[in-house]
């Protein structure tokens, strides 16, 4: 979705105003341009190029405001400093992405994701984990929100209150540009959180707000009554119903309603006033700035709000990110954007091209992977991915089996309506499978954020707890453990040969269990996604190196997945071509490449299951065939046979 402003004489227009505004940001840098001609000769290059876009997007969202110049004059001061300001070596990296822009793409990219304190304890912690990181084969860190933030609940960290100073718990700024300059010289991009929904109640500009002060009172959105609160709240949905009613909170020592879509700590910024959107620019690149490669832009789907909508996947808010899109193409051209949507799918997908957000988590396929874990069906899987796995060229997904949050079951419905699956009651029977509460099932996870009145609930778990590690390992049955480790190995082995960027959450790689005494911690205790952001344990990660013990096994099973990634080439971004196995319980997607097609089959059984020869035929394998996870050869024109949850990449031995 690229904006449209309707204006065929928009780049005149921009051209005009660009005319009108230069002389005099050029004689507020006049001493720059002296010194370092060349360096401000690129800024102007790259903002001749760029402008066009971004002020055409600016007119439409600002345009009929009467200081609507004065804000772009504004804006192209902070593009400026920011430019002048960029360290040397980001500068060179600037240059390098531009020349590949999509370096991303590359079959050796490989993500993790943690908590800087419950991995490591701080920044410096981090800095001494870059051997582990490498030995797992990372070059994409996420370290989770580490700036200020209000003591006790917090949201884990995205209520926050200075996007330019670190937890002091966790180090300090120069310590995090440090440590991103450390990760990148190990080939490793620092990925950090990019909260522009909201700030924290604490931080500066909500501090003078509730002092009284209209002029930053406008930043957000407040009211005295609730004849606002009301007409908006007609149209929108509730996020977290177990802590207040509606999206608005009131504070009865300032007397206001305050626009809380989160928690009443996280308050909304109001995108409708450009001096926000400057500021925020301005935040964003600051934090390009201390080296960071990747932004995740939390909660894309919220940042603009309409009465009489939903206030939900809006036109303008797709503007705000591809605005925000031109700046860095302007002031820091290495970084990259990556999409946070837990929507439905179609509006997943509109977040997605090289002008907004170059990636995008997939919640998709995350929450079809323990879907057909449960069902042992492959149907919905297949179906949705052969319909909505495909993006613009030159974007790519991140594929994660977990991550920080809740598991929503964010399917379409259409698509399961076109399979005969109602479904809200499937969604029913998944809360039901993944609490634990559905005879037989193997999971033991915890629900969050039940809704009495929608019945709507998600579920929180760590990926072996939601695997049936803990249940086995209670009930100690070996039978039960070892199908658990498969199950834990085949969904990894799905989001590392798919295509896109696997992103592992930091203890998933040693099956760490839920963690329960988040119970006793006041902070956290109405939480449950708590249950599965334990602190890293020691004895598991020791463990790692022994292929008899549980998390060895895991270890060891995840590290061959990881070499046999960095290995095969043909692992592109391309979508793979996803094809029916004539098996129920067998998900199967072909690859071409330079070395021979290669042929991914996926059993969601704990139960053996047969691949016709025929399939292999129609595919257009010649014979023989050798599967690059385990080293067989199929040699024989015969049925194929998958044990419980196993998986194969079949390619014609050269």
């Amino acid at each position: 979705m690229v904006v449209s402003t309707g204006k065929p004489n928009i780049t005149l227009e921009a051209q005009r105003t660009l005319d009108r505004l230069l002389p005099r940001l050029e004689v507020e840098f006049a001493a720059v341009a002296k010194r370092q001609p060349k360096l401000w000769a690129q800024f102007l290059s790259r903002l001749n190029a760029h402008f066009p876009r971004l002020f055409g997007i600016l007119l439409h969202l600002y345009g009929g405001q009467y200081d609507f110049f004065y804000h772009v004059e504004s804006l192209l001061s902070i593009m400026a400093k920011s430019w002048v300001s960029r360290e040397k070596s980001l500068k060179a990296l600037d240059k390098a992405r531009e020349g590949q822009p999509t370096w991303f793409q590359d079959h050796k990219m490989v993500g993790g994701v943690c908590y800087t304190d419950l991995f490591a304890d701080d920044l410096a912690g981090i800095q001494r984990k870059i051997p582990y990181f490498k030995e797992l084969g990372l070059t994409y860190l996420h370290l989770m929100p580490l700036f200020q933030s209000p003591d006790g609940e917090n949201d884990g960290g995205y209520a926050i209150s200075s996007y330019r100073e670190v937890d002091p718990q966790l180090g300090t700024m120069e310590e995090l540009r440090s440590l991103a300059d450390e990760l990148r010289s190990e080939g490793i991009s620092l990925v950090l959180d990019f909260v522009f929904n909201h700030t924290s109640n604490e931080h500066t500009w909500a501090l003078k707000a509730r002092d009284g002060d209209l002029h930053y009172q406008n930043y957000y959105r407040m009211y005295s009554d609730r004849v606002m609160p009301d007409a908006y709240e007609l149209h929108l949905r509730e996020i977290f119903p177990d802590e207040h009613p509606g999206v608005f909170t009131y504070f009865e020592d300032i007397d206001q309603w305050v626009w809380t879509t989160f928690h009443s700590n996280q308050w909304d910024l109001n995108y409708a006033n450009p001096e926000v959107f400057n500021q925020m620019a301005n935040e964003m690149l600051f934090l390009a700035n201390q080296g960071v490669e990747v932004l995740r832009l939390d909660a894309v789907a919220f940042i603009w709000k309409a009465l009489g909508t939903n206030c939900e996947n809006l036109p303008e808010a797709h503007m705000i990110i591809q605005a925000f899109n031109a700046i860095t193409r302007i002031a820091a051209p290495a970084l990259l954007f990556k999409s946070e949507a837990i929507v439905h799918p179609d509006e997943v997908a509109k977040y997605i091209q090289q002008q907004e957000c170059q990636l995008s988590y997939n919640p998709l396929l995350m929450a079809l992977l323990w879907n057909t874990l449960a069902t042992r069906q492959v149907n919905l899987l297949h179906y949705s991915m052969a319909n909505r796995f495909a993006i613009p060229e030159g974007c790519a997904w991140v594929n994660y089996v977990r991550c920080h949050d809740d598991i929503g079951w964010t399917f379409s419905d259409e698509d399961a309506a076109a399979l005969g699956i109602n479904a809200f009651d499937h969604r029913q029977f998944l809360n039901a499978f993944y609490s634990g509460t559905f005879e037989g099932s193997f999971a033991r996870g915890l629900t969050f954020q039940e809704n009495p009145k929608t019945q709507d609930a998600r579920i929180s778990g760590t990926c072996a707890s939601l695997a049936g590690l803990e249940k086995a390992i209670k009930e100690e049955t070996e039978v039960e453990v070892d199908l658990a480790i498969k199950r834990i190995l085949l969904i990894h082995n799905v989001i590392l040969s798919i295509g896109g960027i696997p992103l592992i959450y930091l203890g998933d790689e040693v099956g760490t269990l839920n963690d329960y005494t988040y119970r006793q911690d006041p902070a956290k205790s109405d939480d449950s996604r708590w249950v599965h952001r334990p602190t890293a344990d020691k004895l598991r990660y020791a463990q790692r190196e022994d292929g008899e013990t549980v998390p060895g096994k895991i270890f060891h099973g995840l590290k061959h997945l990881l070499q046999l990634r960095i290995e095969t080439p043909d692992i592109s971004n391309e979508q793979p071509d996803f094809v029916g196995t004539g098996n129920p319980h067998v998900f199967g997607y072909l690859r071409s490449g330079v070395e021979g097609d290669i042929l991914f089959l996926n059993n969601f059984s704990d139960e053996t299951q047969v691949i016709s020869k025929n399939v292999i035929r129609l595919r257009g394998l010649a014979l023989p065939l050798v599967d690059l996870v385990e080293g067989d050869e199929y040699i024989k024109d015969r049925d194929l046979v998958l044990g419980p949850y196993q998986y194969v990449w079949l390619q014609t031995k050269s």
